[in-house]
């Protein structure tokens, strides 16, 4: 850490700097994790949730998601550095320095790792960090190379709930787990392509190969967003049919898919920032809503 940067942090107080730590774990999306990671536990549970594991499996998940959204952001402080999205993150605007962000990352998720190994069981210990080893080791160094890293990314994004099912039975070979990883992966790429489209200057600028760079039409945008997002509707079926989830989450499902596809054909039809974002935002309300159908479902059921 060079005297500039030493200055900066003495000058600040100590919300300040744990401000800037919380902020480097990526809270929203850690809360997303946590949230997908209860649905797993809880439709895994079946009839007999045990709420003392539900609750070291939330700890150490917590501990895993943040220290590997805090160490994406070491790895890409100089990118981010670049991007005016990013810009005003802590490390880029140098307000926690690269290597302490580092220590704090690795300490927490190998923290959440032995956390997960020794109070709730090695499956999910190992299903969290996978997760966070595919996020980091391929998906990040991945979007300098190809636009396929929102493929690769979208895997990672949907395995927290197979963690929740693994913490729950310790085991991932159920089918249900498999069904609620293909709702995170279907409902990710549309909402990351929406996204890239809105900021496909700034991740240029950068260096990052998203999709939408080299798709001036939209052409391919547009394609796999209108695949991934009609692939919900057989998925949600597929829950229902397995009798995994009942009638409830069923229709609310399919009605959930339905609006989350017409704002995609809307911007598929006129593919303009306005719409972009209009998808993004569908997206983001989708996958709490179709989550709040599954814990309806499931309570009102029992």
């Amino acid at each position: 850490m060079n005297s500039a940067e030493e200055n900066i942090l003495i000058k600040r107080s100590l919300s300040d700097v744990i401000s800037d730590y919380y902020q480097l774990t990526k809270p929203g999306i850690t809360m997303s994790v946590l949230v997908s990671m209860l649905v797993g536990f809880i439709l895994g549970s079946g009839a007999n949730i045990d709420f003392v594991i539900l609750i070291h499996a939330l700890i150490g998940t917590y501990l895993i998601a943040a220290g590997t959204g805090a160490h994406n952001q070491f790895m890409e402080r100089v990118s981010d550095r670049l991007m005016k999205r990013t810009s005003k993150r802590p490390m880029p605007d140098q307000r926690v320095d690269s290597r302490s962000g580092m220590i704090f990352s690795l300490s927490m998720i190998f923290s959440g790792l032995f956390y997960l190994i020794l109070m709730v069981n090695p499956v999910a210990g190992a299903v969290s960090f996978a997760t966070a080893f595919i996020y980091l080791g391929v998906y990040t160094p991945m979007k300098k190379v190809s636009p396929i890293n929102i493929a690769i990314g979208a895997v990672p994004g949907a395995l927290p709930p197979v963690g929740g099912w693994a913490a729950a039975t310790g085991t991932i070979t159920e089918p249900g787990m498999w069904l609620l990883f293909a709702i995170m992966f279907f409902w990710q790429v549309p909402h990351v392509l929406s996204i890239a489209w809105l900021c496909k200057d700034d991740y240029s600028s950068a260096g990052l190969k998203m999709l939408p760079r080299k798709d001036e039409m939209g052409y391919k945008t547009v394609f796999w967003a209108v695949i991934c997002t009609l692939s919900l509707f057989p998925v949600t079926f597929a829950m229902y049919q397995l009798d995994i989830s009942g009638m409830i989450f069923l229709v609310l499902g399919t009605i959930f898919a339905l609006g989350f596809l017409g704002y995609t054909v809307k911007f598929g039809l006129e593919r303009t920032k306005a719409n972009a974002k209009e998808l993004m935002f569908a997206s983001i309300a989708y996958l709490p809503l179709v989550w709040i159908a599954v814990f309806l479902d499931r309570f009102i059921s029992l």
